[in-house]
């Protein structure tokens, strides 16, 4: 399907061109981690990073609910990581972002699967005792051996305490018991999706931050955007129906970035190749990343 030329409006800015100058200083920095060769089903989330670049073009600068022109602040997409899957992939996504956290106040990864949670942040700090970890996912990611699957398990078996991790959105009939006492056992904390129907998502958000940013610890978010229903995400090969909504997750996606000690955000689950002629999966990722630049723009 052949798409209409996207009209033009001096008044009216594209988000995209908040990469069009760029800044190696930039608060804001983007990176594409296309992962895919360690899925547990096939996916072509490689193409990924490239189709939210390219989404961006569907939305303006301006947050009217928090009154934020994103133009005012600063930022710079640093390309993609070539080959990011494997040990030695995993290396070149350490090099990739070594320097991130000195010279950005947040990083945003477009993924690619879910493995680049693992790969990304334990290439953001060395020594991983003291950071916390806020995913949202259907999935507890604690499955064993390296795929999209085990990030989590990953980071823990790497030295990120459990009790520095809180899981919101965990979904009935997607987990087994077994990886569910793992979590248990490892004190991660669960805020599952069940509980959702009755707890705002600003009040979800506050009690996560508290968890794993306490005594100042920096954060890690995870944003799988499976953990949303599968209407909204038919890009999402493992989405469920009854997942939360797009505008809870773009929400907490404000909310995470808002506040300081979140230093790094990723954006994963979504192969683009499968998504709607609508692009409804691929539009709601490039919100997410306008929504955690809007919350970055308040501290």
């Amino acid at each position: 399907m052949t798409s209409s030329p996207l009209p033009h409006d001096s008044k009216w800015a594209r988000a995209n061109t908040l990469f069009s100058q760029q800044s190696a200083h930039a608060d804001f920095a983007l990176v594409g981690v296309p992962a895919n060769k360690t899925s547990i089903s096939a996916t072509n989330a490689d193409q990924t990073p490239n189709a939210i670049r390219e989404a961006l073009k569907r939305y303006s600068t301006f947050s009217t609910s928090a009154n934020v022109e994103l133009a005012q602040g600063t930022y710079v997409d640093l390309g993609d990581v070539e080959s990011p899957d494997g040990p030695e992939g995993i290396s070149r996504v350490h090099s990739a972002v070594k320097s991130a956290l000195t010279n950005h106040k947040l990083l945003v990864a477009l993924g690619g699967d879910n493995s680049i949670t693992y790969s990304v942040a334990s290439g953001l700090w060395g020594d991983l005792s003291n950071i916390g970890l806020i995913t949202f996912d259907a999935h507890h990611d604690l499955r064993d051996g390296q795929s999209n699957g085990s990030p989590v398990w990953n980071l823990i078996q790497a030295g990120l305490p459990g009790k520095n991790i809180v899981q919101i959105g965990i979904a009935d009939f997607a987990n087994s018991a077994e990886y569910s006492a793992r979590a248990k056992e490892n004190g991660i904390t669960v805020i599952s999706r069940a509980e959702l129907r009755t707890r705002s998502m600003a009040d979800v958000v506050a009690q996560a931050l508290d968890i794993a940013g306490a005594n100042g610890r920096e954060i890690y978010v995870d944003l799988d955007v499976d953990v949303c229903d599968r209407s909204v995400v038919p890009a999402c090969p493992a989405a469920m129906p009854g997942g939360i909504s797009a505008d809870e997750l773009r929400q907490g996606a404000f909310l995470v970035a808002a506040d300081s000690r979140v230093r790094a955000i990723d954006i994963t689950e979504i192969d683009s190749s499968i998504d709607t002629n609508d692009q409804r999966t691929v539009r709601l990722a490039a919100l997410l990343v306008l929504e955690a630049a809007a919350g970055l723009a308040t501290r």
